[in-house]
């Protein structure tokens, strides 16, 4: 097994316009003391997803990065979306479009919802779904290393809580009571999906 790449500097681009991942990746970030610029403070404009799989958008994003920001810094980016079992994994890399050009998640998690009536998933164990991310993080010279974490749990409606960010009000994680709307952050960093990815990567690149 290959060893990663690690990461030295003092501060990196995080490839995200969204302002939700931006709070939580900064917080996860923040005992490294680790400057972190976003794309949309640093004017980077944002590549195309075309990809087919988590992994491969996250990458697409973290390179365009690290490679268009003039400091020369690293970048990373997340790929993230939630995979409905009833759903056949949708709306999966997805989750983003289906809140539309506005970026309204009521919208897309009321979508959610509706499909998951058409096909009769009303009971608990019908609506299984989980989180998934991928970390990766590249550098300009294009090496790229990647991670990936999931959590598991199920869906609720009426959408719960007004913390956290996307499809979070809905999302009941396994033998929790609160949805990720509901929690604190940091007791929602403790489970999160992209907490799991970035514990792997924090062992793999930073230690």
């Amino acid at each position: 097994m290959s060893v990663a790449r690690h990461f030295s500097g003092s501060g990196l681009v995080l490839a995200s316009h969204n302002p939700g991942k931006v709070v939580e990746i900064r917080e996860l970030l923040a005992p490294f003391a680790i400057a972190v610029h976003s794309a949309g403070e640093l004017d980077l404009a944002e590549p195309e997803e075309t990809g087919s799989t988590f992994r491969a958008n996250a990458e697409l994003k973290a390179l365009a990065a690290a490679t268009a920001n003039r400091s020369g810094l690293p970048a990373l980016a997340d790929d993230s979306g939630l995979a409905v079992d009833a759903l056949a994994g949708a709306p999966g890399i997805y989750s983003a479009r289906w809140a539309g050009p506005n970026k309204d998640f009521s919208l897309a998690m009321a979508e959610v919802e509706r499909r998951l009536q058409a096909v009769g998933a009303v009971r608990p164990e019908q609506r299984r779904a989980r989180f998934v991310a991928v970390l990766s993080l590249a550098w300009p010279d294009g090496h790229c290393e990647s991670f990936q974490g999931e959590v598991e749990g199920q869906l609720v409606w009426p959408a719960r809580g007004q913390k956290g960010f996307g499809y979070d009000p809905m999302f009941l994680p396994e033998g929790g009571r609160l949805t990720f709307g509901e929690m604190e952050p940091n007791a929602k960093h403790a489970i999160s999906h992209r907490a799991r990815a970035f514990r792997q990567l924090i062992d793999a690149c930073f230690r």
